[in-house]
């Protein structure tokens, strides 16, 4: 039992070092979760070895608590957030690190940054935080393109690092993030097109028509949009790999000192970088494989076109079909009244389903996204009221 249990110091020690362990247990799981998605095992491998290090976290939590004679809770009535867990599987995984830096940076200033008045807990929340503090600077170092500076990270800040340096693919993101999107854009360029139409003929059969006509070009222009823009994306990354290919054929010596000057810049000392240049440049497409990386990001750059197409159109129909289904049965304003109600509702789920990948609140996401479509619909019928008026 320490010393000052049951005074306000201790009990004001535990609550934040139970907060601090509930934090610890999130990580964990956050990065077991990008460990479970990721297919790649030398990254799935780093990821389950960061997981690990949040755990030694914790683990020097729970002996600070049994030290003030504190009951540790049973970690299993710690979880994610359902829908946090659902952004951690679907969100690109860099953005889902850079969040998870965000939320550590909050912890390191609020948690682990305020004095608690008590001098063992106080020591170890300063030494966690300075942990925290040289992997969230490792981290922004990787990310701005600079060296990490040599002495200042832990394994752990090391680990994050080398995870950064890695292009992570989206492990088949990109086309649910598109089909979100899509329905994002019909639904509201088609409710619009309702609403203004509404206003200019009081709901009249010409809105269905016009609602129709809408969907299905909405829809088109978003597949053929969604191909070409990925088959773009291939065409330049093949061209760019091409290009690099030119370049070790025509001036290898001056392509192997760029490689070598990439490792420098990651930590290597001249010698070491040479020589890990020299050999790699042993094998023509080892070496061209190096270089891509390092310059391109890798060889793999772009999705599937017609995997996107398909998505963006499909979505963009089912979206922009919502504000015209009232006027298959009805018409007049009682039409309007339910094209808006629906409408509304798809505005808030699709802001919601957004936050996926936006990985901010699914509730702040789907009411900015209703305001939107509020803001749309009333300008829209507002105007084809006056039109109406006008003619």
């Amino acid at each position: 039992m320490h010393p000052s249990d049951g005074q306000p110091s201790s009990q004001q020690a535990i609550a934040r070092l139970l907060h601090a362990w509930r934090g610890e247990i999130q990580a964990r799981a956050a990065y077991e979760v990008l460990a479970a998605r990721e297919r790649d095992p030398k990254r799935a491998e780093i990821l389950r070895r960061m997981a690990d290090a949040e755990g030694g976290h914790r683990a020097r939590i729970e002996a600070r608590l049994q030290e003030l004679g504190a009951t540790v809770p049973d970690p299993a009535s710690v979880h994610l957030p359902f829908w946090s867990r659902l952004q951690i599987r679907l969100a690109p995984v860099e953005k889902v690190l850079a969040w998870r830096e965000s939320l550590e940076d909050e912890e390191v200033e609020g948690v682990y940054g305020t004095p608690t008045g008590d001098t063992g807990t106080d020591e170890l929340l300063t030494q966690l935080r300075k942990e925290e503090r040289s992997h969230a600077l490792a981290d922004q170092d990787m990310r701005s393109g600079a060296p990490a500076a040599v002495g200042a990270e832990t394994p752990e800040g090391r680990l994050r690092r080398i995870l950064g340096r890695e292009r992570w693919h989206q492990t088949g993101s990109s086309w649910i993030s598109g089909a979100v999107y899509g329905a994002n854009d019909g639904l509201g360029a088609v409710f619009g097109i309702v609403a203004g139409v509404s206003g200019a003929t009081g709901g009249s059969s010409f809105v269905l028509t016009a609602g129709l006509a809408g969907a299905i070009a909405s829809a088109l222009s978003m597949a053929v949009g969604a191909f070409l823009a990925e088959r773009s994306a291939a065409e330049v990354a093949a061209a760019n790999v091409e290009a690099e290919r030119k370049e070790v054929a025509e001036n290898p010596k001056e392509e192997q000192e760029e490689l070598s000057l990439f490792y420098q810049l990651k930590g290597l000392d001249r010698t070491q970088a040479d020589e890990l240049a020299t050999r790699l440049s042993g094998n023509a497409e080892t070496f061209l494989q190096a270089l891509v990386t390092e310059e391109l990001g890798g060889m793999n750059t772009a999705g599937n076109p017609f995997q996107a197409g398909i998505a963006a159109g499909l979505s963009t129909a089912v979206g922009a079909f919502i504000p015209v289904v009232p006027f298959f049965w009805l018409s007049g304003t009682t039409a309007v009244i339910w094209a808006t109600v629906v409408s509304m509702v798809a505005h808030f789920l699709v802001g919601a389903a957004k936050s996926l990948f936006t990985l901010r609140s699914w509730w702040a996401s789907g009411l900015e996204m209703t305001a939107a479509g509020i803001i749309v619909g009333g300008a829209t019928y507002g105007l084809g009221v006056l039109f109406r008026v006008a003619t």
